[in-house]
């Protein structure tokens, strides 16, 4: 490619944190989560990466979930919304997909279904966090109206916790309890994201589901003293202007930054078009040639600037990296009040995908 807007994606990282989940919780099964085109790494190449790794996938959607299993993928997998409507329940049934059941129009649905092959179920309970799932006292009537359909196979419990990224959160030990008045001594359940399998949290972890931890970001408000992630995805471009501005000159749309004094600005090529989020602040961290400079500027849709007067020798071609092992995505997400998450999932398909094992030439 000409334009040098780049990710890198790291699958060495990206084992080593499975494993990580893994050690946390060692006699769960993992759900690898893959949703959003892997939070933006790349669907097929993640699930491939992680196939001997994992017991099963988890995807939001049928969209997401078809392409696995036409690359003859034939792990378990879950889609964490369900069906949205009847006429999914076929394909589910014929692609032997696992669906979600968080609503009774759900239910009522299979009750109808015409298929031969029974769909393995998740029944999810809203323990707390107030979005999908049926309340706990609705639960066990739930339960009993799928245990009496030929078109359900088996049923599991499952939940979703609010407040596992805050250490010692009440919230969370008055959910791990509504989920276990409810399930009682059924098995398999699934509670532990990824703050919960990062904090070792072991009831009802019959099925753990890692999901941005995968990746290399830690959900966790108090990450210190939590087992290591490596950062998967490195995002670089290339400067491709350098130039000294003279004191009082402005930089970008609006002129946001005025030069202080006479300094070297370097444009980077990457924008808010590459995903990359449109309101950065100023002095949100970049490295250059190996040096931390701040951003300056409005981002544009193509390029964004960079004050270079820490890296002053720095040259058109030099790389610049927007996140990787650093500046870390959580810490780039911070700075632009946002989270690692929606930057990753927000890269454009313009930026490359490149897919390394070993150091970063690619060699190992």
């Amino acid at each position: 490619m000409s334009r040098t807007a780049r990710a890198t994606i790291r699958l060495d990282a990206l084992r080593h944190n499975l494993g990580v989940a893994r050690a946390q919780i060692p006699a769960a099964n993992v759900m690898a989560v893959l949703k959003a085109d892997a939070y933006g790494h790349g669907l097929l190449p993640v699930a491939h990466e992680l196939a001997a790794l994992t017991d099963g996938y988890a995807v939001s959607c049928l969209e997401e979930a078809l392409p696995l299993r036409t690359a003859g993928l034939m792990h378990r997998i879950i889609l964490l919304e369900g069906f949205f409507d009847a006429g999914e329940i076929p394909v589910l049934s014929a692609r032997r997909l696992d669906a979600v059941i968080h609503q009774p129009w759900q239910i009522q649905a299979l009750a109808e279904a015409d298929i031969t092959t029974p769909i393995d179920c998740w029944l999810k309970v809203d323990t707390g966090m107030g979005r999908l799932g049926f309340l706990p006292e609705d639960a066990a009537a739930a339960l009993e109206q799928l245990l009496a359909l030929d078109t359900v196979g088996s049923v599991r419990w499952m939940t979703h916790l609010a407040h596992a990224d805050t250490p010692d959160h009440a919230g969370t030990a008055t959910q791990m309890q509504r989920f276990g008045e409810v399930v009682n001594d059924a098995r398999p359940v699934t509670l532990p994201n990824s703050a919960a399998t990062l904090r070792g949290l072991e009831p009802f972890a019959d099925w753990i589901r890692p999901g941005i931890m995968l990746y290399g970001a830690s959900p966790l408000i108090d990450a210190d003293g939590h087992p290591p992630l490596q950062p998967v995805m490195r995002l670089e471009a290339a400067l491709i202007s350098v130039k000294w501005l003279p004191a009082g000159h402005g930089v970008g749309y609006g002129s946001r930054f005025v030069c202080p004094e006479s300094m070297p600005v370097g444009v980077a090529s990457i924008g808010y078009g590459d995903g990359y989020p449109r309101h950065a602040p100023d002095g949100t961290p970049v490295q250059v040639a190996g040096r931390p400079c701040p951003l300056i500027g409005k981002v544009s849709m193509d390029m964004i600037a960079v004050d270079l007067r820490n890296a002053p020798m720095a040259a058109v071609g030099d790389r610049v990296v927007l996140w990787g092992e650093a500046p870390l995505a959580t810490t780039v997400a911070t700075a632009c009040g946002t989270i690692s998450y929606e930057l990753f999932c927000r890269l454009t398909p313009r930026v490359e995908r490149v897919y390394r094992r070993g150091d970063e030439h690619g060699q190992g």
